[in-house]
């Protein structure tokens, strides 16, 4: 079977932007409700994929085979992503995905063998493009003990802004459920430790995305135009971490720097005129 078979093929997905799944996700981050826009980065609580349970696999995900290639791989991970806001989401609007996959590519790493996937996503409402996204998965091997995973690279320093966030399993509970996401390592300690060999339950890329740009928009004073990020290390339930960022030029630099000051993920802010 020839993954790159799969590349072209689109789904269309639509959905009510509910302000009450929104109010759940502002009380999830401890924030008021959105009154007339979504948020940058809450549109992940929608157009997720609702699958019957004889239709998931071992980790939670739904099988592969459909939308997304039959990648062997056993682990799933989201690699990172690119954002254009266009304009702002209506709440309560009728908006349409239109999903096409744009890229799969195969590759060996350190850990041994690697597929990436490329997603672009097209968000329209009331007639107009709200947002396109660039979704980026990798699909890897088991753990194997006798190769471990390379030492994490140090964050940077020289952050004019920053917040501390408290990881808890109550989070990344209320998290997966509002976003529909059923992957194991979120919420079941003993899987994600002794099956996927994460070190505690891995906190939600996605999440630690949004929050990034939260940071920027709230201390920025502006409304976001690009954000582009990229995981670099998990993070875990085990400990805080921070979220850091400072201006550059007409944008910002921001990145996630976990326990001990490695590198979880670096993102590039552009900022609305």
């Amino acid at each position: 079977m020839n993954l790159a078979d799969w590349i072209g093929r689109s789904e269309t997905r639509t959905e009510t932007i509910h302000g009450e799944r929104l109010a759940a996700l502002a009380a999830t981050f401890d924030r008021d409700p959105p009154k007339d826009a979504v948020p940058p980065g809450w549109h992940w609580a929608f157009f997720n994929a609702v699958e019957r349970a004889r239709d998931l696999g071992r980790d939670g995900h739904p099988k592969r085979g459909g939308f997304l290639p039959p990648v062997a791989l056993p682990r799933r991970m989201w690699a990172g992503g690119r954002l254009h806001y266009h304009s702002r989401l209506p709440v309560d609007a009728v908006a349409t995905r239109v999903s096409r996959i744009e890229k799969v590519e195969e590759k060996h790493g350190k850990t041994g063998a690697l597929v990436f996937v490329t997603v672009h996503h097209g968000i329209s409402a009331e007639g107009a493009l709200r947002l396109e996204e660039w979704h980026d998965i990798v699909y890897r091997a088991d753990p194997d003990p006798a190769h471990p995973a390379p030492k994490p690279q140090p964050a940077p320093a020289g952050e004019d802004w920053s917040r501390r966030v408290v990881p808890d399993p109550v989070l990344l509970f209320r998290y997966s459920a509002l976003t529909f996401n059923g992957h194991r390592i979120h919420y079941d300690r003993s899987y994600a430790t002794d099956v996927e060999g994460y070190g505690g339950l891995v906190v939600h890329g996605p999440m630690v995305a949004t929050m990034l740009q939260d940071l920027a928009v709230e201390r920025s004073g502006r409304a976001l135009k690009r954000f582009e990020f990229r995981a670099m290390s998990p993070l875990f339930d085990t400990h805080p971490f921070e979220l850091c960022g400072r201006k550059e030029g007409e944008g910002a630099v921001l990145w996630a720097r976990g326990p001990g000051g490695y590198l979880a993920m670096q993102a590039r802010a552009e900022f609305a005129l």
